[in-house]
């Protein structure tokens, strides 16, 4: 491998073994891949990268699965082939999808169970606040959800909605 996939290879894998989207293996696969330009098959990916076809092959079937990398037939060969997606916006949108967008419905579905448990505690029991944090963290999220499906759809981001579950000067101070 040339010293400049190389570099994006590793660059893109370490950036991903610290993001939680995607390994460090996959990463410098979709790098190699992209600057390849050019179909590759599994043999070639795992000499260029050092690594065992087969963990090429599990590696190659997630980045199929987010839409980061295609299949692709080359004419006179019976192996697969695999190319990079060029197509940013629309492998963004799978990402977000797929794996924020569940990550914020897991957080609202933990806020409704909260609300079910503090109407059968008494509320005597409970922070006097409790329900107001509730509806805000409810807010939050139920916003960044909208967010991500208005994303999705290629739509802007609701801002104005944004300004009135979080204060635009929340947490700033004031210098005198």
């Amino acid at each position: 491998m040339d010293r400049v996939t190389g570099t994006l290879a590793d660059g893109l894998g370490a950036a991903a073994a610290a993001s939680g989207i995607l390994t460090q293996q996959q990463a410098r696969i979709f790098g190699l891949l992209y600057l390849t330009g050019s179909p590759l098959s599994l043999d070639e990916i795992a000499a260029e990268l050092s690594q065992s076809k087969s963990n090429v092959s599990l590696n190659i079937r997630v980045l199929v699965e987010w839409h980061l990398v295609r299949r692709r037939q080359v004419p006179g060969s019976r192996r697969d082939h695999y190319e990079a997606a060029t197509d940013f916006f629309r492998a963004m949108q799978e990402i977000f999808e797929r794996r924020f967008r569940w990550t914020v419905r897991q957080v609202l579905a933990a806020v409704a169970d909260s609300r079910s448990a503090a109407a059968a505690e008494p509320r005597r029991a409970q922070a006097p606040d409790v329900e107001e944090r509730l509806a805000r963290l409810e807010a939050f999220f139920a916003l960044i959800d909208a967010g991500i499906g208005a994303f999705v759809r290629g739509e802007a981001f609701p801002t104005e909605e944004l300004r009135n579950v979080i204060p635009m000067d929340a947490g700033r101070t004031k210098r005198r």
